[in-house]
């Protein structure tokens, strides 16, 4: 028998989400089934609500989600009842090129699954998009089964939850993506939830100088308190790339655009080392945006790379979680608020205002 849970519907975009009961499906044979306990409200989100991503409305979104195994599907192994798991936004089937190949974390799965518009959720029998296939701000989803990792039940779900996408962006691109090295320069342009865990991911690999970007000058004590060693307040410096090359004497040899802005991609560009110096681009930019770099820019050796969710697939996920229970990287500041269900447009509202580093909706 299908479940009826509580989920926060977006019904068209740029409309406040509302609290309703919707149907949630049995588990087909390759599925799981998750209660969640948390779930993040991530920038992402809000980028499907502006109806600046494919996205079919009415909406569920949602997709940094931690919960527990309710029910599996027949052809589930490795998965029992009762398991805190997080579903993880990109598949894993291990079958296709991209999964075989051992060099990214993509799967063809899941464009594949996108355009299928497959969803667990209806509401009076009729279908409700699952943002990006998982759909957390639902009490309860349903996902296929090479989209859940099981993880560390001593984590904190309101931290880890956290941990199924903006702190595996960041740290992942800092360790995975683009492997920072000890004794290296790093800049992080917009240190919101993603940019404060390159950060952290930078400081774990070693990093020497880790140079903290943002025009919201409160950002400066907690970026300082997470690793970063210099804080450039963007909103009264004219030319940060110019301070940039200053600390760092020839540019930084990483620098991380975090936020999703054709402006930061150029400061990153600007204040990169021209010899050897990697751009990398996580943030998720407007679906209309466009990126332009001059050769000259590029010809004596610097390198543009993109970092999908940190290039890291679900048992990176998992060791994430084990580093954070073990002390390596603390969410304490990460999280900033803790919200019901029914105050989940106030985590949108603080998002926007720049009142908030990560919401978390406490189930």
């Amino acid at each position: 028998m299908p479940w009826k849970v509580k989920a926060a519907i977006a019904e068209t975009p740029h409309s406040a989400l509302h609290i309703c009961e919707v149907d949630v499906a049995d588990p087909g044979p390759d599925d799981v089934a998750v209660r969640l306990l948390a779930t993040g409200i991530c920038h992402s989100d809000l980028h499907a609500l502006e109806d600046n991503a494919s996205a079919t409305f009415p909406l569920i979104l949602g997709h940094e989600g931690i919960g527990d195994v309710v029910a599996i599907g027949a052809e589930v192994t490795g998965l029992n009842i009762g398991d805190r798991v997080i579903p993880y936004l990109v598949p894993d089937c291990g079958e296709c090129p991209f999964c075989r190949s051992g060099r990214t974390n993509l799967c063809v799965e899941m464009q594949a699954r996108m355009t299928s518009r497959r969803t667990p959720f209806s509401r009076d029998g009729q279908p409700i998009e699952a943002f990006l296939g998982l759909g957390t701000f639902a009490e309860m989803t349903v996902v296929h089964k090479d989209m859940v990792v099981k993880v560390n039940a001593a984590a904190r779900p309101d931290h880890a939850c956290c941990i199924g996408c903006g702190v595996t962006t960041g740290i992942g691109a800092a360790t995975i993506t683009t492997q920072v090295q000890p004794g290296s320069s790093v800049a992080v342009l917009g240190v919101g939830g993603v940019g404060l865990s390159v950060v952290q991911g930078a400081r774990m690999a070693g990093a020497n100088r880790i140079i903290a970007v943002d025009r919201n000058p409160a950002k400066r004590d907690i970026a300082m308190e997470l690793g970063a060693t210099d804080f450039i307040d963007a909103s009264v410096v004219a030319d940060p790339a110019a301070d940039i090359r200053a600390i760092t004497g020839l540019g930084a040899e990483f620098a991380f655009e975090c936020v999703g802005q054709p402006a930061l991609f150029k400061l990153a560009v600007d204040c990169t080392n021209p010899a050897w110096g990697t751009v990398v681009t996580l943030g998720v930019f407007p679906k209309d945006a466009s990126l332009s770099v001059s050769p000259m820019a590029m010809m004596m050796g610097r390198r543009w790379v993109g970092s999908f969710m940190g290039g890291a697939k679900r048992s990176d996920v998992a060791q994430f979680v084990d580093r954070y229970v073990a002390g390596e990287f603390s969410l304490d500041r990460l999280v900033s608020h803790r919200l019901a269900h029914s105050d989940i447009n106030d985590g949108f509202a603080m998002m926007k205002d720049g009142r908030s580093v990560r919401s978390v909706v406490i189930y």
